[in-house]
């Protein structure tokens, strides 16, 4: 198996994205095993998860796992955000990966063709899982070479985030689901200028680090395209895709958006949370961080705005895996299948943890915290959603957004020249996959 290599991290849920360079094939640990403990069975697993919002509903679960097997204990291993990947980098090189964990779409892939993940093929067969209760693109992101290789554990799409009291005060007309980009550029503008004493501005987003809750949406959004369907060549190139990009550079300029620097460093979810912003893009992850805010009573969500083409928003979700070299199997085995239960991602949605994939317990999320009317994320999953783009390495060319693209949005380069740039670049990258 050949070195991992570090990459920046990606925006939203999904990730923060360290790759391995992908060496394939052979390696009897990663077969399928639909073996399950029994109930009476004693065994210790880790469970490694990067999201510190969401520890109280994976408590909840293990309890409720336990109440199963209750010689079974299962350690919940909390990395931050951005340093989950380096983690993993480490125990994948050294094949001591924790028994289950997190996973995301850019590196499944990767740790895929590394044989460092269990396919569920073994536990379909066995009838523990069944991927038809989940959605069929989350299945679709997680297979590899005609494998599946996770669990779909919850799904997310991106809306607009406002705050009421804010637009009130800056005297601006609320958002709703029929804006265009003209009218969302608006507002942002003339709330930060209404409201620059208070230091407020008109909207919040991840510029620096991924674009799942911003510039992929954007791009989508004015009919262009991040990666090829067949993912061997960029859409950066696209002056559809330009024109996404040049929407948050033009927010940045003209004072409607934060600089990059200050978004850097203070995260957007901080601004938003805190009063100092009217609007955020970001995904239904948010849920979790900002139904504790002391504002989250004026907080509420609609679609996306229009872009020229279209509306549109990029599709991801958490997947959980199986190390292909666990040394407990038949008891991670059993925790995984847990997990992908209805009671289990019912759990997670009571709680308001996350949007679970497990068809028909959604509901639940959006129940969680109705005052958000957070109903939009799966309406807009229904019809405006598009796959979250990937290949085989995603993090080397997300190293090169997260390079580039600051430079565009700050107005240090012009945004078509960084745009072509970072396309020629990617090419070099895809073309070594």
């Amino acid at each position: 198996m050949k070195h991992l290599l570090r990459s920046a991290s990606l925006a939203g849920v999904a990730a923060v994205a360290l790759t391995l360079s992908a060496c394939g094939g052979g390696d009897d640990a990663a077969q399928d095993s639909g073996e399950v403990a029994p109930t009476d069975a004693q065994a210790e697993i880790t469970y490694a998860i990067w999201d510190e919002n969401q520890k109280d509903a994976i408590d909840q679960n293990v309890k409720d796992f336990n109440e199963k097997y209750p010689n079974i204990k299962v350690t919940v291993d909390l990395t931050p955000y951005q340093q989950y990947f380096t983690k993993l980098q480490t125990q994948g090189e050294s094949r001591t990966l924790p028994d289950v964990f997190w996973m995301n779409g850019p590196n499944v892939q990767l740790y895929a063709a590394n044989d460092l993940l269990q396919p569920i093929t073994g536990l379909v067969e066995a009838g523990e899982l069944d991927p038809a209760n989940y959605p069929e693109p989350m299945n679709e992101l997680y297979t590899f070479e005609g494998a599946q290789y996770a669990v779909p554990k919850d799904f997310d799409t991106v809306a607009l985030w406002y705050n009421k009291a804010l637009f009130e005060k800056a005297g601006v007309d609320l958002p709703t689901d029929d804006w265009t980009w003209e009218e969302f550029t608006d507002a942002a503008t003339t709330i930060s200028d209404e409201l620059s004493d208070d230091g407020v501005y008109g909207v919040v987003t991840e510029l620096n680090g991924g674009g799942q809750s911003s510039y992929y949406d954007s791009i989508l959004q004015a009919g262009g395209h991040v990666i090829s369907e067949d993912g061997t060549t960029s859409g950066y190139d696209d002056p559809a895709s330009i024109e996404g990009l040049q929407l948050w550079a033009d927010l940045v300029a003209d004072g409607g958006s934060p600089t990059v620097q200050q978004l850097s460093d203070t995260k957007p979810a901080v601004w938003f949370s805190s009063g100092k912003a009217a609007m955020m893009w970001s995904g239904n992850w948010s849920v979790a961080e900002l139904k504790d805010s002391a504002n989250k009573d004026d907080f509420g969500t609609v679609r996306l705005p229009a872009g020229p083409e279209q509306r549109a928003t990029v599709i991801h979700g958490v997947g959980n895996v199986v190390a292909a070299h666990s040394e407990n199997k038949a008891a991670a085995n059993a925790f995984l299948a847990y997990l992908g239960s209805e009671e289990a991602q019912r759990t997670q949605a009571e709680m308001g943890a996350a949007n679970p994939a497990f068809t028909g317990t959604q509901q639940a999320f959006v129940d969680s915290v109705p005052n958000f009317g957070i109903q939009v994320f799966l309406d807009s999953a229904e019809d405006m959603a598009f796959p979250y783009p990937i290949s085989q390495n995603t993090a080397a060319w997300n190293a090169l957004e997260n390079e580039l693209l600051p430079q565009a949005f700050s107005g240090k380069r012009p945004v078509e020249e960084v745009a072509q740039e970072l396309a020629d670049s990617m090419n070099a990258e895809l073309a070594k996959e």
